[in-house]
């Protein structure tokens, strides 16, 4: 293939890529609309009301009264909908019951702590589970195999509470290695490689906890693709023509494993800010899976709402990533 051909074919996969990106934003407008529909429907659905949290005695019903009529509970429920729409369009997302503040505004300040902790996560999670799991599928029906067979259904089955609480008993009340909970050091006045190192031991621990799951989906579906593809007939190939067994397995043989591993990928990050509610509340982590359970808590419709509208964007943008990957993986592939 000459230059002008190569270049030709590389533009045209460009402009493909670019329709297919705008094709699945256009499509992702309907299916967002539908999850403020239901999202909406269900805080409705929900026993109680935010109001219930701020009975008290010194407060007459007709306070009571004007305090729903200002936060618009009384109007009708499109009429509710379409405000709380138009919260969203200004980035507000609505403002909190108790104290007013605007929901995107503490949804901004939560963000950082939580992207912090997903991402360390995230991180872990495929440096840790991908490499596990191709050094598991080539000593397959060895004892290194069963063991990290071992781990991996442990982790899989591991409650995260549990397994959260244990590490803090073990590395932070026993051996003192580690803090507690927070995100850095109440009262200490640390600034460059001193907070960095801070912010690197709050984080370990909510860290293992969050990712491990992950690590060990990620090491099984790795092995399992591995398997299915060292016995392909290209790899025997690879293998006659006398390459190293680390040529045949990471160059021919992973790169062709990555699907189900990519799937994954652009799975684990909705999962793991899902499952950053519990680890943050455990190790008391200001992020927004914290911010999450103190809403629920205290009735905080708007915040709630909020957060369950932000997870079903990442979801989206994860399968959106996904498919982006797929034909980075597999040339076959075409949009």
């Amino acid at each position: 293939m000459n230059s002008f051909s190569f270049h030709s074919a590389k533009n045209g996969r460009r402009r493909k890529l670019k329709k297919y990106l705008i094709k699945r934003l256009l499509q992702s407008i309907p299916i967002l609309i539908g999850i403020t529909i239901m999202t909406f429907a269900i805080m409705q659905l929900a026993p109680g009301n935010p109001m219930q949290t701020m009975i008290d005695p010194k407060i007459s019903a007709e306070e009571m009264q004007r305090a729903q009529e200002n936060l618009g509970m009384n109007d009708s429920l499109p009429v509710q909908y379409v405000t709380w729409l138009k919260e969203i369009a200004q980035g507000n997302f609505g403002y909190t019951v108790k104290t007013g503040q605007s929901v995107g505004g503490l949804i901004v300040e939560r963000l950082p702590a939580t992207l912090l902790l997903t991402g360390t996560a995230f991180i872990m999670a495929f440096a840790i589970g991908v490499p596990l799991g191709v050094y598991s599928a080539t000593h397959r029906y060895k004892l290194p195999d069963y063991v990290l067979t071992v781990i991996s259904f442990v982790g899989i089955s591991i409650p995260s509470f549990f397994f959260g609480l244990a590490l803090i008993f073990i590395f932070a009340l026993k051996l003192g290695w580690l803090p507690t909970s927070g995100m850095i050091t109440v009262g200490a006045d640390y600034s460059g490689f001193q907070l960095f190192v801070d912010y690197l031991k709050h984080v370990t621990l909510p860290a293992i906890v969050l990712a491990l799951p992950t690590i060990a989906v990620v090491m099984r579906f790795t092995r399992s693709s591995m398997l299915e593809v060292l016995n392909q007939d290209f790899i025997r190939t690879a293998d006659s023509k006398g390459l190293s067994k680390k040529v045949v397995y990471l160059k021919h043989g992973l790169r062709n494993a990555l699907i189900p591993v990519i799937t994954i990928f652009g799975l684990s990050i909705p999962f793991l800010f899902g499952g950053a509610y519990i680890t943050e509340h455990i190790f008391n982590w200001p992020g927004m899976g914290s911010l999450g359970i103190q809403s629920i808590v205290a009735r905080e419709y708007p915040v709630i709402m909020a957060l369950n509208l932000f997870t079903s964007i990442l979801v989206m943008s994860g399968n959106l990533l996904a498919d982006v990957m797929y034909a980075w993986a597999d040339p076959r592939i075409r949009y």
